[in-house]
């Protein structure tokens, strides 16, 4: 169990790390080169299109977003900037009420244009889409958009058309390292390579989350790399390969043993452990037969899993599953 100590830092400010650690220029984001590369160029000119930033969660889009809004506007980038998220009101009245009347007028400083920035705008509905889509043509010299979205399949082919499509990929693990260092020295902290490496790997190339959960691991006295995986909700390795070893051996009932172990008195899901084996197979050297057959085996439960499934079932059925994948194959 992880052990909060909040008293041991009781003069260390609660901020969110995410915020206060926050990019302030483009060329600062981490592990978008590429991206930034683009960005930099519409900068050094003084002009931007529409764009459109694809990618998953927690990867830079609405920092580079703010960053965009701070170099090409300048000191008065606040009120020239107006940031929604589409999530919340998918309808065609946020375009209508919202976005038209800050569209409308002209930025205050004279050369300069606005910005709005649609956090989720592939929630949009299609009809909200199409309505601004005219938006943009009739007050383009006033405003330009910045969408930000999981796929850019999300937004419709009008919108895409009068867009760049800016694709931000997850950070690299190494670029993510590199990123986490810098911040473990400006907040004094004293971390080993192994717990920054079990951060990179629970995070899976979400900075936003390997952020929360450093910020987590400064108010633990003495972390340990295990508390990386209880922070963020994940099996360590560790206690899942005397599973997967077992299962190898086609000893179905020790391996089920330590299945129902994890899953009663170890606190975890199904689903947690599903990832965790998932991680484990990706990473073992192992004939690519045996991978292939327990992927599709761990595929097979999480679907089960998600429909609503028995987690102590569903379990039993991959343990068994893989003795019989590794019997036959080996």
């Amino acid at each position: 169990m992880v052990q909060f100590i909040l008293s041991f830092h009781n003069n260390h400010s609660m901020e969110i790390w995410i915020e206060k650690h926050r990019p302030e220029k483009i060329e600062d984001i981490g592990g978008q080169a590429e991206a930034v590369r683009i960005l930099k160029g519409f900068i050094s000119s003084g002009e931007m299109p529409h764009l459109i930033f694809a990618g998953p969660p927690g990867v830079g889009k609405t920092t580079a977003a703010l960053c965009m809004a701070k170099e090409m506007i300048g000191e008065n980038w606040r009120d020239h900037f107006l940031e929604l998220n589409a999530s919340n009101d998918r309808g065609i009245n946020i375009i209508r009420e919202d976005i038209k009347d800050f569209a409308r007028t002209q930025a205050i400083t004279e050369g300069k244009f606005k910005i709005v920035f649609l956090d989720e705008a592939d929630e949009l509905t299609p009809e909200a889409q199409a309505a601004l889509r005219r938006t943009m043509e009739v007050y383009f010299r006033n405003v330009r958009f910045i969408f930000s979205c999981n796929y850019s399949s999300g937004i419709i082919p009008p919108i895409q058309s009068r867009a760049v499509v800016i694709r931000f990929g997850r950070i690299e693990s190494d670029d993510m390292k590199h990123i986490l260092k810098k911040i473990i020295a400006s907040e004094k902290m004293n971390l080993n390579e192994e717990i920054i490496d079990a951060i990179a790997e629970n995070a899976s190339g979400d900075m936003r989350k390997g952020l929360n959960i450093l910020q987590s691991l400064y108010y633990v006295e003495n972390p340990e790399t295990r508390d990386v995986y209880e922070i963020a909700g994940n099996v360590e390795e560790k206690k899942l390969v005397p599973l997967l070893s077992n299962s190898r051996h086609g000893n179905y009932d020790e391996a089920s043993s330590i299945a129902m172990d994890l899953l009663i008195n170890g606190g975890y899901s199904a689903i947690d452990i599903v990832k965790g084996l998932h991680t484990l197979i990706i990473k073992e050297r192992s004939p690519i037969i045996l991978k292939r057959e327990s992927i599709i085996a761990l595929s097979d439960v999480e679907t089960r899993l998600v429909q609503g499934g028995s987690d102590k079932i569903q379990l039993d059925y991959l343990v068994a599953r893989l003795c019989k994948i590794y019997t036959e194959n080996s």
